[in-house]
């Protein structure tokens, strides 16, 4: 299955969950598209609630069903860290996602065009592939030319919270990566362990 692009705000209604990290798909019309408000939604089975975490988590970050099942391969190979943890931290680690944390982008979708475009550099290098896994220390900028660009300007100005694991230097326009998340820092609507159930059964 390829990358959605299709409309966030119904995704997440049909989801129940705000795939964009606003709550604003929800607020308006808090049922799925197509339904009447008061509607009662289905009860899900044990395999539907499985999926629905999986895509919860997979529509979030934006990748692809073939990119989602490799990370949660190599997460799973990782020793010493809980699968579903170590899945979280990879999917954090992407480029794209950070382009995102740090303000670049009002949405991933819209940090991982930084990405294609080759508007970042990553420890000065420019680095065009939104997956490229980032590493603690990694400093993340925008080339030199990019730093006026309208969309960053504003992105940055809108910018009201700011993870842990990231520094920003607003006036530079310079994030850093400083630390792989913790699990009680991530998406605590999302039941990782579902995730790990889906992919035990079908990996």
């Amino acid at each position: 299955m390829s990358r959605y692009t299709g409309p966030s705000w119904k995704l997440g209604r049909r989801l129940n969950y705000s795939t964009l990290e606003t709550g604003k798909e929800l607020a308006k019309r808090p049922y799925g598209p197509g339904k009447a408000p008061g509607t009662r939604a289905k009860k899900l089975s044990e395999y539907g609630r499985q999926l629905t975490e999986k895509q919860k988590l997979r529509f979030t970050y934006g990748v692809s069903e073939k990119q989602f099942a490799n990370l949660f391969k190599q997460a799973k190979a990782k020793k010493g860290v809980v699968t579903g943890t170590a899945f979280m931290q990879l999917l954090e680690s992407r480029l794209d996602n950070l382009v995102y944390r740090i303000g670049f982008g009002r949405t991933r979708r819209a940090a991982r065009q930084l990405v294609n475009h080759g508007h970042i550099l990553v420890n000065g290098k420019k680095v065009d592939i939104p997956s490229y896994a980032c590493n603690a220390g990694d400093v993340i900028t925008l080339k030199e030319a990019s730093k006026n660009l309208k969309v960053v300007v504003e992105s940055l100005e809108s910018l009201t919270v700011v993870v842990p694991y990231v520094e920003i230097n607003k006036e530079t326009k310079e994030g850093k990566f400083i630390r792989l998340p913790e699990r009680n820092e991530l998406a605590r609507d999302i039941d990782d362990s579902q995730i790990v159930e889906y992919y035990n059964r079908k990996l």
